[in-house]
C-alpha cells in the first residue's frame, strides 16, 4: 500500500514539472497524475529575453541566442517601410528537451500516474482527486498545472477571454525569409494584405534564423475576443511571404498556439491550488509564461514547505490559502490588473494606432520597456512606466488609451476572411 503524497500536481506541462521540481527540491512529498506520458515531447516553441536566464543561471537551457533583434512599425510602402526598430538585447529559444530534462532530473524518484483527473473532492484535511481509471489519490494540497482549460478551477465570468492565437511553421525556403542571424519579434508590415484585410484585426510575423539553412515564421495576432482563426492566419503568412517571393520548401513543423490573454484571476479562496495558465500567470501583455514560472516557482514551493512543516495539522483549504498569498501577494494582483486594462485599450485598436503605439512604447528605455515585457518591474516603478508612456503618446493614442477606440474603428473580422 502507497502512502499519501503531500502534494499532489496535476498536468504534465511546463507549469507542472516546474512546481514539482521546486517542491522536491524543498523536501515536499509529491506525486503527479499527468494525461501523457512526462517524457513526451513538447510541440511547441517557448522564447524568452536572455536576460530573463541570465538572471536566474539557467542561460544554458537555450538552444538558440540572437543579439540581432528588431521589430518592423511602419506602413506598407514608403520609405519607413523597412527601417527596423533594434532592440538591443538579446533573445533567446529554449531547447525544449533541455528545459523539460531539467525539471524532470530535479524531480527523480517522483511517481507520476498516466491518467486523467476527472474529479477533485476538498476534504476537511485532504483532497482526493478520482481519475478516469477509477484510480484514486489523497493529498494534503492539490495543484492544478493542467492548463487554462482546467475544469477544477474556479474564476469569475467576466466575459469572452481573449487569444492570442499563431501559426507557425519551421522549415526550409527557396529564399531567407529574413536576414540572416536575425530574430524578428513584431513585422507589422502589410503591403501584402488587400485593403479589406486592412481594415481587420492585425496580425504579425515573429520570425527567426534557426541556422543551417532552416528558419521558424510565425504569424501572430494580438489578443481578440473570439480568436483569430487559424485559417486566417495560415492565409496571411502565404500571403506574406508571396509577396517577398519567398516559397516553403521543406516543412520540418508546424505550429498552432493559442494563449488566453485576460483570463480572469482565480477564486483564492478555493481549496485547491492551481499554477501555470491554470493561475492566469499568463503575461496578460506579451503571451510568455515561462520566465514567471522560473521565477515564481520557487516561492511557492517554499512557502507550501513551510507550511507543511511549522502546522504539520493544516488540512487542504488552509495550505491552498498559503499557497494563493505566496503565488498571488497583493504587489502581483494589482500589476496584473494593471496590465488587463492596458490590454482591454489595445483590444480596440486598429493596424495603424497599434503600430504608433507600439513605436512609442519600444522608444521608451529599454530596461523600462523589457520590464514591462517580463512582469519584473515593481508596482511604483510600472505605474511610472505606464505615466510616461502616455506622456510620450500622440493625441490620439492617450485617447484611445483612455477612452478605447472609437466605435467605428474598432476591427472586425468580415466573413470571407476564413
Amino acid at each position: 500500500m502507497t502512502h499519501d503524497p503531500d502534494v499532489l500536481v496535476l498536468g504534465g506541462g511546463p507549469a507542472a514539472l516546474c512546481i514539482v521540481s521546486e517542491l522536491v527540491r524543498h523536501g515536499v512529498c509529491v506525486e503527479g497524475i499527468a494525461p501523457e506520458s512526462v517524457h513526451a515531447p513538447w510541440p511547441n516553441t517557448y522564447g524568452i529575453w536572455a536576460s530573463e536566464l541570465e538572471c536566474l543561471g539557467l542561460q544554458h537551457l537555450l538552444a538558440h541566442r540572437w543579439s540581432d533583434t528588431v521589430s518592423y512599425f511602419g506602413e506598407g510602402g514608403g520609405t519607413d517601410r523597412d527601417r527596423p526598430t533594434l532592440h538591443g538585447i538579446d533573445y533567446g529559444l529554449f531547447d525544449r528537451a533541455a528545459l523539460q530534462r531539467h525539471w524532470l532530473e530535479n524531480a527523480a524518484g517522483v511517481s507520476w500516474h498516466q491518467d486523467a483527473a476527472e474529479r477533485v473532492d476538498p476534504g476537511l484535511d485532504h483532497t482526493t482527486v478520482h481519475c478516469r481509471s477509477g484510480l484514486q489519490r489523497q493529498a494534503r494540497l492539490v495543484i492544478d498545472a493542467s492548463g487554462s482549460r482546467t475544469p477544477h478551477i474556479r474564476r469569475p465570468d467576466h466575459g469572452p477571454v481573449a487569444g492570442q492565437a499563431a501559426y507557425g511553421v519551421v522549415g526550409r525556403f527557396s529564399s531567407d525569409p529574413i536576414a540572416p542571424g536575425r530574430f524578428v519579434l513584431m513585422d507589422f508590415r502589410s503591403d501584402h494584405l488587400t485593403d479589406l484585410q486592412r481594415t481587420e484585426p492585425p496580425t504579425f510575423l515573429y520570425a527567426m534564423d534557426l541556422g543551417d539553412g532552416v528558419f521558424f515564421v510565425e504569424e501572430t495576432s494580438l489578443a481578440l475576443a473570439p480568436a483569430v482563426p487559424d485559417a486566417v492566419l495560415q492565409q496571411r503568412l502565404q500571403q506574406r511571404l508571396d509577396r517577398r517571393g519567398v516559397r516553403i520548401t521543406e516543412v520540418i513543423h508546424e505550429e498552432f498556439c493559442l494563449f488566453p490573454m485576460n483570463l480572469p484571476l482565480p477564486d483564492r479562496t478555493q481549496p485547491v491550488l492551481a499554477f501555470g495558465g491554470a493561475a492566469s500567470m499568463v503575461h496578460p501583455a506579451s503571451g510568455y509564461m515561462v520566465g514567471a514560472l522560473l521565477r515564481r516557482g520557487p516561492d511557492l514551493a517554499r512557502a507550501i514547505a513551510e507550511a507543511l512543516s511549522e502546522r504539520p495539522g493544516l488540512g487542504s483549504a488552509a495550505l491552498a490559502r498559503r499557497g494563493w498569498q505566496a503565488l498571488w501577494p497583493t504587489e502581483l494582483v494589482l500589476r496584473h490588473q494593471l496590465y488587463q486594462f492596458g490590454l482591454e485599450r489595445l483590444m480596440g485598436f486598429q493596424d495603424s494606432l497599434l503600430r504608433r503605439h507600439f513605436e512609442t512604447f519600444f522608444s521608451l528605455p529599454q530596461e523600462e520597456w523589457s520590464g514591462f515585457l517580463t512582469n519584473t518591474l515593481p508596482l511604483p516603478r510600472l505605474m511610472a512606466v505606464m505615466l510616461r508612456l502616455f506622456a510620450k503618446s500622440p493625441w490620439e493614442l492617450r485617447r484611445g488609451l483612455v477612452l478605447g477606440a472609437p466605435a467605428d474603428q474598432a476591427p472586425v473580422f468580415a466573413q470571407s476572411s476564413g
